[in-house]
């Protein structure tokens, strides 16, 4: 095979397969060059993995109390005189006379005498005397002595403890989302439809539909009314919403029960045993016989006939008519207008400003820095026989690295690695120049077969040649 017939063999070759180098990973089999001592090379590629060092950053979040200057506002209450104006309704009292007839009944006294004899009972009393025994107990007192025992108790005082339970407001602050409306005005054009314009048009024949049956029907050709719209554009603005949800801290102050130990003196009773001797008196009952005389007295009755004539007043009713003049006092109500002041309460509202301390979460990144392996494609020619046999045998293109599944943002790259080429194993030859070919990013390009350069191939010479 001459050194044309591989030159145009391989351009043909390439501008059939066009595309990125890295984006083909596969070389053809007939795309060979000779070179000027008559030795034919193969074009290969290879993924080689270089390490480079990738600097990413950690977000750590660190909360930071700021104090604010917040002004509240608290009410203050103000005493005001103010007049109200009232009607009030006084009585007025008027004196009348009027004459009223009624009948009374009239007492007339009169004197009659009346029997009033009775029976006087007298008694006589006489007196008489009588012999009385009885028996008598005469007291003798003793004086004795018991024992008596008693218990007493005897107060022991000691200190203890109790617990003891009090309610106390502790602060705590918490966020509240709040929706606040941060729209805004839009104007709009708007079509204000007026009278429509009824003109005359020549309309060629055609079928249409029957508006009434909804039939299809043949118009013929002719003049025929028909109504255009008509109106105009006006601009109106119309309020566009934009609700928007921002956290608002408020503190509240939430009960809290606390407990402590508060030493109590406590009094406690011992019982002990006391005797003691008691004297005490005896009384002893002694029986004595005793004589007595006791006088008595007997009343005797006498009845005796006491005559008496007692007057007595007989009252007789007799009816009289009598007049009399009443007095009728009426009242009558005078209504009066009064001015009263009163006082009423007004309630101001008074700024005052406080510090307070407002947290707020502070954004950090720490730098962290590792070794990655980025791959990248590099081109070497192989030397070949005649048939395209290789005279020596190549590595296959392997990974020689893990895959990277974290893509943290890598730090720039050295010019001079970039320029490298890879060192080629014994016989193969020399790199070509130019040899690192990028790796595509999407799935789409791995399609397209590398387009080598001219320099690969030298200088371009014509088909017929």
């Amino acid at each position: 095979m001459n050194v044309p017939s591989c030159a145009a063999l391989a351009l043909s070759v390439l501008a059939i397969c066009g595309g990125p180098a890295a984006a083909q990973l596969w070389c053809p089999s007939s795309a060979c060059i000779t070179s000027a001592d008559g030795q034919a090379y193969r074009l290969v590629y290879q993924t080689v993995y270089d390490q480079q060092e990738v600097t990413a950053y950690r977000i750590e979040y660190q909360t930071v109390c700021e104090e604010q200057q917040v002004t509240t506002y608290r009410p203050v209450w103000e005493t005001q005189m103010r007049e109200c104006r009232y009607t009030v309704s006084r009585p007025v009292m008027e004196t009348s006379t009027r004459e009223e007839r009624y009948t009374v009944c009239r007492p007339v006294w009169e004197t009659q005498m009346r029997d009033c004899s009775y029976n006087r009972v007298r008694y006589v009393q006489e007196t008489a005397e009588r012999e009385e025994r009885y028996t008598v107990c005469r007291p003798v007192w003793e004086t004795c002595q018991r024992q008596e025992c008693y218990t007493v108790r005897r107060p022991v005082y000691e200190t203890a403890y109790r617990t003891e339970c009090q309610t106390v407001m502790r602060p705590v602050t918490t966020c509240r989302t709040e929706y606040v409306d941060q729209g805004c005005y839009a104007e709009q054009m708007v079509f204000k439809p007026s009278l429509p314009k009824t003109r005359l048009r020549w309309v060629s024949g055609g079928s249409t539909i029957d508006p009434a049956t909804g039939a299809p029907i043949y118009q013929p050709p002719g003049l025929y009314w028909e109504q255009t719209p008509r109106g105009t554009y006006e601009v109106q603005r119309i309020w566009q919403p934009n609700v928007v949800a921002r956290q608002v801290p408020q503190t509240t102050y939430v009960p809290q029960t606390v407990s402590r130990q508060v030493p109590v003196q406590v009094c406690r009773y011992q019982e002990e045993q006391v005797c003691r001797n008691v004297p005490y008196q005896v009384c002893r009952m002694v029986q004595e016989e005793q004589v007595r005389k006791v006088p008595y007295t007997v009343c005797r009755q006498v009845v005796e006939r006491v005559e008496q004539q007692v007057p007595q007043q007989v009252c007789r009713w007799v009816n009289e008519e009598r007049v009399q003049q009443i007095p009728v006092t009426t009242c009558r109500m005078v209504y009066e207008q009064r001015v009263e002041k009163v006082p009423y309460r007004v309630c101001r509202m008074e700024a005052v400003q406080e510090t307070v301390r407002v947290p707020r979460c502070v954004e950090k990144r720490i730098p962290i820095t590792y070794t990655c392996r980025v791959p990248r494609v590099v081109c070497y020619r192989v030397a070949v026989d005649p048939c395209g046999v290789p005279l020596q045998d190549y590595p296959p293109a392997t990974v020689t690295g893990p895959p990277v599944e974290k893509q943290p943002t890598p730090a720039a790259k050295q010019d001079g690695e970039a320029g490298k080429a890879p060192a080629l194993g014994p016989g193969e030859g020399e790199p070509l120049t130019e040899p690192k070919v990028e790796m595509p990013e999407k799935a789409d390009s791995e399609s397209r077969t590398p387009a080598p350069s001219s320099d690969v191939f030298g200088p371009r010479k014509d088909a017929s040649t």
